[in-house]
């Protein structure tokens, strides 16, 4: 009984300290998940009134005192100009006060969930002046994606395929070169953005044009994900699985603004969601496919490219790493020798 104790209590902690990853991610998925989504509420919610005279006036300062800091509610001259600041994505409704038939404009394929929030919001405004309101949508979504989410799992599919092949290119092809692990990441990258291109179009038509515009930030975004997760494996062993899930998983999907925008989040995500990977790949789409390119795509693009920079140069640190790391064992290996040949003596 002694001695099975003796080999139990080793393996018991080799179990224990190895169950730590999981629970880990447990915890850090339960704490990003809820703190993110559990309680969306408006924050600087950016709406417009259409008019120019003393009652949209009245009403544009009428709803900012009710909402506090739930809304940022402006005017616009006309519905040209709110069509214009819905378009640039500056706005996530606009409402045209009539008598007859008050108007709410929108572009849910900017964020469905935002636009939501605000047609309840007017749909109150619209009751109290005893009419109902009429809802003009100025981004119909394609058959395949009805509320614009579907975007969003595609970023999904294509984070789970780059942050799952760093394990592989980490332990498999621990024993290859830094630059031949990145050379196959990018070739990994290239594979991931291909099923992606598929998903997004033939397989679930989630958009109906632009898609070599997707293929091209699927592989930007999936190549910076893998050249970052490839090198961090070289400082971090064992738990670049627990590191990949909370930058590219925990914090990434929660800020991406796949399920809420910034405004319906707090201060934090919406801090991430200005320079974070996932919504400059998530933004970018956005405005490649629904607002022609307008809207800030640029910057989007901009953002996965520095995330791939990001993580060419870790590569280039884990590289000067490993080769330190192999001349100090080459060093070892005469003076060990050395040492058994003059005990040998």
């Amino acid at each position: 009984m002694s001695s099975l104790s003796a080999v139990s209590r080793p393996a018991l902690r080799h179990v224990f300290t190895h169950l730590v990853t999981p629970l880990l991610m447990c915890l850090g998925m339960g704490i990003a998940y809820l703190s993110a989504f559990h309680a969306p509420a408006p924050h600087q919610l950016p709406v417009a009134v259409v008019g120019q005279g003393p009652q949209a006036q009245v009403l544009a300062q009428t709803l900012k005192d009710k909402a506090g800091d739930g809304l940022d509610v402006t005017t616009a001259t006309d519905a040209g100009t709110a069509r214009q600041r819905l378009l640039d994505r500056d706005l996530v409704a606009a409402y045209v006060p009539d008598a007859d038939a008050p108007t709410l404009m929108v572009a849910t394929a900017n964020s469905d969930t935002s636009a939501t929030v605000a047609e309840k919001v007017f749909t109150e405004v619209a009751a109290q002046q005893g009419k109902p309101l009429a809802v003009q949508e100025l981004t119909p979504l394609p058959a395949g994606d009805r509320t614009g989410q579907g975007l969003f799992f595609l970023m999904v599919a294509l984070s789970i395929g780059s942050y799952g092949s760093v394990a592989v290119l980490g332990a498999a092809g621990a024993a290859l070169a830094t630059r031949v692990r990145a050379l196959l990441g990018l070739g990994v990258a290239l594979v991931v953005s291909l099923i992606g291109l598929a998903l997004a179009g033939p397989v679930f038509h989630l958009v109906d044009h632009g898609l070599l515009g997707i293929w091209a930030m699927s592989w930007l975004y999936a190549a910076g994900i893998i050249a970052i997760g490839t090198a961090l494996h070289t400082f971090l062993g064992r738990w670049t699985t627990l590191t990949m899930m909370a930058l590219f998983v925990m914090l990434n999907f929660t800020s991406s603004g796949g399920i809420f925008q910034p405004e319906l989040q707090n201060g934090f995500f919406g801090a991430l969601h200005s320079f974070w990977n996932g919504a400059g790949f998530l933004e970018g789409v956005r405005d490649h496919v629904y607002f022609g390119g307008r809207a800030g795509l640029g910057g989007h693009v901009a953002t996965l490219f520095g995330w791939l920079a990001a993580g060419a140069a870790l590569l280039l640190l884990a590289a000067r790493t490993e080769g330190r790391r192999a001349r100090a064992l080459a060093a070892e290996q005469p003076a060990e020798e050395e040492m058994e040949e003059a005990v040998g003596v």
